[in-house]
């Protein structure tokens, strides 16, 4: 799993720092994970091939999280793409999309399909074979969700010496990976524990995207391999957090501990702070591992 992070400041784009937008690569997927203004170029920046991008999801209609989509929709677009692309987002980002599209008469050359989300509850908005998504239902100025990834357990993956020793013959193969048990080639059964090993435990993303404190997502993203969530402020600002519907760095990380998540990242920085650490100080008064995301830093787990 590896997460691409183009932006992660709050408010407006600056010379050196860039509105919320993210790349996750999980299972063989790219997901973008909102388009705030400037977004392409980032893009770019970063060598990630357009082509590879078929699903955006977008958090909530605040320009600093998806400003950036209909550039890149109309850049696609000039760029021949022929290749559906999914939009997840609140209820009206058809709307606008479109309208845009229609007064300039650009019009794509590929299918845009929307997924418009209304529901205050959790629900499972994509699934194939290896990862499903599902929504964080958030609380903040407008109808907002978090987006939680989550890989699909994978097949076994087979001892080759044990296999070879136990006389298996290749065509059980795809049997033993899927955990059954097998019977040799003379006859005899085996048993998958014995020739096979467990696949690695599935990992798992939760996007918080702009919200307060809000403990009932505790739930949904329980056990999560990582977190994302917004910090926007320091705790000598936690009025005005309360006041803009937005948390602290203190708050995610206590987000973080009921959770038992293993890894949080911090991001959506109010750009009032001259640097960064004081993000992570006060996190980790709370919670052990932190880190703090920046524009063009890449993690793998």
């Amino acid at each position: 799993m590896k997460l691409t992070v183009l932006g992660c400041y709050s408010a407006t784009p600056r010379a050196l720092t860039n509105t919320t937008s993210q790349v996750l690569e999980i299972n063989n997927h790219m997901f973008l994970i909102d388009c705030g203004e400037g977004t392409q170029v980032q893009l770019r920046r970063h060598k990630i091939k357009f082509s590879r991008i078929k699903h955006i999801f977008i958090s909530h209609l605040h320009g600093d999280h998806f400003f950036g989509l209909v550039g890149l929709i109309s850049t696609f677009r000039l760029l021949t793409r022929k290749t559906d692309l999914h939009i997840y987002g609140p209820k009206g980002i058809k709307e606008v999309v479109t309208l845009q599209m229609k007064l300039a008469d650009s019009w794509t050359n590929y299918q845009l399909i929307f997924h418009e989300l209304t529901s205050n509850e959790s629900e499972m908005i994509f699934e194939d074979d290896l990862v499903e998504v599902h929504t964080i239902p958030l609380e903040h100025r407008v109808y907002t969700n978090g987006f939680l990834f989550k890989e699909k357990a994978g097949d076994r993956k087979l001892d080759i010496k044990a296999v070879k020793e136990a006389n298996i013959n290749v065509a059980y193969y795809r049997k033993l990976k899927q955990g059954g048990d097998v019977v040799n080639e003379k006859g005899e059964l085996i048993k998958n524990e014995l020739v096979t090993i467990s696949p690695d435990n599935p990992k798992s993303y939760a996007f918080c995207s702009d919200t307060v404190y809000k403990e009932d997502i505790v739930t949904i993203i329980k056990n999560t391999t990582v977190l994302y969530h917004e910090s926007t402020f320091l705790e000598k600002h936690a009025h005005l957090a309360s006041k803009t519907k937005h948390s602290t760095a203190k708050q995610a990380a206590m987000i973080a501990k009921h959770g038992n998540v293993e890894t949080l990242l911090l991001g959506h920085y109010s750009t009032r702070y001259d640097g960064l650490d004081g993000f992570k100080n006060e996190a980790e008064e709370i919670f052990g591992n932190v880190k703090l995301c920046e524009d063009g830093k890449v993690f793998s787990f």
